[in-house]
């Protein structure tokens, strides 16, 4: 009989959509916006290239687990613990498996993927009969940036090939179908330039998008307006920008990193 919990872990991982950070270090005044975002694009450049399978994913959308989840299940007297939780990227999926792992435990095998980034360990089970059937069960549920332990306690009846696999994989499989899932959404950061007048109407039409970290700044730019940025989600970017136009000028120009 299986037996599933689940407990919070991370929730960030949802509810902070993953996006590009947007750092405003204004400490000159008159910084036009376009040398504002070019300014922002070479910071980033000069930091940590991201892993192909981290722009991949970062694109777009992509769909993980909201939280850690549990399935517990005996077979022929060993015990199987599954443990799935949402990870961003290799150093988080090793700090994840510290955390879970029980070093009393006869294996903790495991797997994790995030975009095109992979890995699995079978941890003393034969080659091939843990962490490639839990990755298996990973890649055939669709979900990315996620990682699942499987703990196993050993009862004494050998498995066999076969029922390891069965076991592993299955185990895995069954608690990533009852983990609950999330869709998440990169973000695009832009900014756009308005007069006074139009201040009211144009954080209007942010809110109705439900953008994210809006933030005003009055020295950047030219007098009498204020330079507004925020965070959109990557498919509402042409909608937004049409909106605004639509219901503040024609002739208002964006900035986008």
């Amino acid at each position: 009989m299986a037996m599933v919990s689940n407990s919070m872990s991370i929730p960030s991982s949802c509810h902070l959509l993953h996006s590009h950070k947007l750092l405003l270090l204004l400490h000159h005044r008159r910084v036009l916006p376009s040398r504002l975002f070019s300014s922002l694009a070479g910071a980033r450049r000069s930091g940590a290239s991201p892993s192909k399978s981290m722009a991949t994913s970062g694109s777009g959308a992509y769909t993980t687990i909201k939280e850690k989840f549990t399935v517990e299940r005996e077979i022929k007297k060993s015990k199987f613990i599954a443990i799935a939780g949402p990870v961003t990227d290799e150093r988080s999926a090793h700090a994840f498996l510290s955390q879970v792992r029980d070093p009393k435990a006869t294996h903790n095998c495991w797997a994790y993927k995030v975009g095109d980034q992979y890995r699995s360990n079978d941890d003393g089970e034969p080659s091939g009969t843990a962490g490639k059937p839990i990755y298996t069960a990973i890649d055939s549920s669709g979900i990315d940036r996620i990682m699942v332990v499987v703990i196993r306690y050993f009862g004494g009846i050998k498995l066999g090939t076969g029922g390891l696999v069965r076991a592993y994989g299955g185990l895995a499989s069954e608690c990533l179908k009852n983990a609950l899932t999330c869709l998440v959404k990169s973000k695009v950061p832009m900014g756009v330039e308005v007069s006074f007048d139009l201040l009211g109407v144009l954080h209007h039409q942010l809110q109705s998008f439900n953008v994210e970290d809006t933030r005003q700044d009055y020295e950047t730019g030219k007098d009498g307006t204020c330079m507004i940025t925020f965070k959109v989600d990557f498919d509402q970017v042409e909608k937004l920008e049409e909106a605004i136009k639509e219901n503040c000028s024609r002739d208002i120009v964006f900035f986008k990193q």
